[in-house]
């Protein structure tokens, strides 16, 4: 029996990474793909044809900042096609798959097009990866797509995120389309803080699974948020999953037994600054504890979260962690490597530390919108967040 192969896609500052395995977990071949510039993947899946197709974003090629990337390869990850989509801004993909049609469905965010100052972007392709449609999503906000998948209705489930809609400072934003992209519904779901969806999927009984973060509920700082929703959908639980840290949850899965697997990272729990977070659940979203067994916290290294809001206006929150007192270096560098300002330089003592950057040099002067990085030394070693400021 032949084994099934998996390709896993990874998003590197200046490259496109196509890595499949083997069922046992062995690498078959490696390749990257990209220009002069960074190039970056979010999604990798294979297609009917043994092939692979990878979803993300060039500054190598393309009209604008950045744009959607997709590539399509034969089945030893040599390039047949790519293709780029988007406007003279800014425009994203993070997630692509092949449709039943044997064209393909990418998911992402626009700057160049649509409403708001970031929409939800939908882009449907034919075989040959050249383009049907396009449609934008969102308010006058910033809003943004995700992930993408067919329904078995005909039609699309699109999840992000939205700060046009909803009860918090931006909510997990649920899209159904029909086959042409036209809205069919859209929902809104978290509290007052910031809640993200990053993964949806239609389940056995028609309604839909969500996975991703919540900073509004949960015991930590943010936690994995899971949604299960009718086929309208209208909530009919949420669930929250997690430590005193920070936890999110970046897929999620229908099991055969009805239950769910969500697989996302942990800075609660586990070995390291953090670590892959695998969490299986029942029909109800609850998590059986078998008897004798405690999650425990354990100590954790130092660590650098991803700044929030992110994308941002006004300013942002940069949120790290000590495990004892040490120098550290806290600065922000622009898209070039040219640095900013710096934020911090100096001993800090231990524990979990937030810093505010206001979008300013270190003249005080607003600084252009566009990609930064916000980069942390500490203990000899670097860690190193992408952030985008639209003003």
């Amino acid at each position: 029996m032949s084994a099934r192969r998996y390709a896993s896609a990874l998003g590197i500052i200046g490259i496109a990474c196509l890595v499949p395995f083997s069922a046992m977990g062995q690498i078959t071949f490696e390749r990257t793909y990209g220009g002069p510039a960074g190039d970056w993947a979010y999604s990798g899946e294979e297609t009917s044809d043994g092939g692979y197709v990878i979803a993300g974003l060039t500054y190598s090629y393309g009209a604008g900042w950045d744009d959607v990337y997709l590539i399509k390869t034969d089945n030893v990850g040599d390039t047949v096609w790519t293709r780029t989509y988007g406007g003279p801004d800014a425009d994203r993909g993070y997630w692509g798959e092949q449709t039943s049609d044997g064209g393909y469905i990418v998911a992402g965010v626009a700057h160049s097009l649509g409403a708001g100052l970031d929409d939800v972007y939908l882009i449907k392709t034919d075989s040959g990866g050249d383009t049907v449609w396009t449609r934008t999503y969102g308010g006058a906000d910033w809003d943004g797509g995700r992930s993408v998948e067919e329904t078995g209705y005909g039609g699309y489930i699109i999840t992000g995120l939205t700060w046009s809609f909803g009860a918090g400072a931006e909510d997990v934003y649920l899209i159904k389309t029909d086959s042409a992209g036209d809205t069919v519904w859209t929902r809104a779901y978290g509290g007052p803080a910031g809640d993200w969806g990053y993964w949806a999927e239609q389940t056995s009984d028609g309604g839909y699974i969500i996975a991703g973060l919540t900073w509004s509920y949960g015991a930590g700082a943010e936690d994995v948020y899971l949604i299960k929703t009718d086929s309208a959908g209208d909530t009919v639980w949420t669930r929250t999953y997690g430590g005193p840290d920070g936890d999110w949850g970046y897929s999620v899965e229908e099991t055969s037994d009805g239950g769910y697997i969500i697989a996302g990272l942990t800075w609660s729990y586990g070995a390291g600054a953090e670590d892959v977070y695998l969490i299986k659940t029942d029909a109800g979203g609850l998590v059986q504890v078998t008897e004798g067994h405690q999650e425990t916290h354990r100590p954790r290294s130092w660590y650098l979260k991803q700044n929030h809001p992110n994308p941002f206006g006004a300013a942002t929150t940069i949120t790290y962690a000590l495990p004892d007192a040490q120098p550290v270096t806290l600065a922000i560098y622009d898209i070039r490597g040219a640095r900013v300002r710096n934020l911090i330089s100096g001993t800090v003592s231990a524990g979990l530390h937030q810093v505010v950057w206001d979008g300013r040099d270190g003249r005080g002067h607003t600084v252009a919108s566009g990609i930064y990085f916000c980069s942390l030394e500490a203990g000899g070693l670097r860690e190193t967040r992408r952030m985008v400021l639209l003003r």
